[in-house]
């Protein structure tokens, strides 16, 4: 027996048994995933039907735990920067500058204004593939095809721009301790300065093909309420938080890095659905884009280079204390926290991923709809497994 198939089995049987337990008359227990399309992953939740209807439901994590954070206890500072990008693959520089900031922070290291710039450019660059790709996925999730191409199209053309000062696509190890890799070259900012006109062409289309799709909205309207109490007994952040309308965003609420130069809208919806969580993040690329705008024109009178004087090398030794820096990923609020003990290893490190709080308001918010919801509940946290069972 598959050391997979032997923890299937165990956690199959626990869970189960709990399930039996409290089971009522006339219900049906059945497993949705691991393996499952709408799970993006190796996702389990464990629902109890009656008929249509949910009547409980329950995430199981652990068929994809890395150990990233023991992980963090046993390489070089510096060498730990690549598990950034393979926390979340879909907003993988966010994860990287919450990382660099700690790690910063607890040295005392006051980045280039130069570097400030372009850590912002690539981070919003690299916000709009994390949405494009949960569009495209979700509404592929929901039975439409035809969206996914577009949105991959779109979506290629931003990695080609990210590829170059980068060298990669996805898993982007593009940060370091004191700035970044690389600067840009001409022809980068060529191709970002014609993306924006480019998209913003796009966005309109969008909403025709599929905002106001009559199926998609009675998909998604009124389903899978998460207000304002269950986001702050669950710690939910992000979209989901905004969806329910509060306007909170670490960009405007607790402002690092430049990001308090830049004129931008938090968006917000009431309604406290999948349809609002929806519509919160395809306004949010657009905001992102006027930050990305306002960033390059700032970016000549910057000051420093994309790095600092005599940067940290991988196996540096901080001295010892401890460090928290959050920054606002593509699903909610990033917090990386540290504690070093003098060594060339972090003593500590400890990983605040949004996904995770967002996914266990699933459980609440799936009771009383129908199964066919569950999808479109899930696909609306926008949900990275490895983040969650990182």
């Amino acid at each position: 027996m598959s050391a997979y198939q032997n923890m299937d089995q165990m956690t199959g049987d626990f869970y189960t048994r709990k399930f039996e337990a409290g089971k009522q008359d006339g219900t049906l227990i059945i497993n949705m995933g691991p393996q499952h399309p709408s799970t993006h992953g190796v996702l389990r939740i464990v629902i109890e039907v009656d008929g249509e209807y949910i009547v409980r439901a329950e995430p199981v994590l652990g068929y994809l735990h890395r150990m990233h954070e023991k992980m963090g206890e046993t390489q070089t500072w510096g060498g730990f920067i690549p598990n950034m990008g393979r926390v979340d693959y879909g907003h993988a520089m966010a994860w990287n500058w919450a990382y660099c900031g700690a790690v910063e922070k607890l040295m005392g290291i006051e980045v280039p204004e130069r570097a400030e710039y372009l850590r912002v450019i690539m981070n919003e660059f690299n916000r709009l593939t994390s949405h494009l790709l949960w569009w495209g996925a979700y509404i592929l999730d929901l039975g439409a095809f035809t969206p996914i191409m577009y949105a991959f199209d779109d979506r290629e053309m931003i990695l080609d721009i990210l590829q170059r000062p980068s060298a990669s696509r996805l898993t982007y190890s593009n940060f370091r301790i004191g700035g970044v890799q690389s600067d840009f070259d001409d022809k980068c900012i060529e191709l970002m300065k014609a993306f924006i006109p480019h998209f913003r062409e796009r966005l309109p289309m969008y909403h025709d093909l599929v905002t106001e799709n009559l199926i998609l909205r009675r998909r998604i309207e009124g389903v899978g309420i998460i207000d304002q109490d269950m986001c702050q007994r669950y710690g939910c952040t992000g979209p989901v938080l905004r969806g329910a309308g509060v306007p909170y965003d670490v960009r405007k609420d607790e402002p690092f890095s430049v990001y308090d130069r830049f004129d931008f809208d938090i968006p917000v919806q009431t309604s406290a659905c999948s349809a609002g969580r929806y519509h919160v993040r395809l306004e949010e690329m657009e905001q992102s884009m006027r930050i990305i705008e306002q960033a390059l024109e700032q970016l000549d009178g910057a000051e420093g280079k994309h790095i600092v004087d005599k940067a940290p090398k991988p196996a540096m030794k901080p001295p010892a204390g401890e460090a928290y820096f959050n920054v606002e990923g593509g699903r909610g609020k990033i917090g990386v926290y540290v504690v070093s003990d003098g060594s060339k290893v972090p003593y500590r490190v400890k990983l605040r991923a949004p996904g995770f709080s967002n996914m266990n308001a699933f459980a609440e918010s799936a009771q009383g709809t129908i199964l066919a919801d569950a999808v479109a509940i899930l696909g609306s946290l926008d949900l990275i497994i490895p983040e969650l069972d990182r």
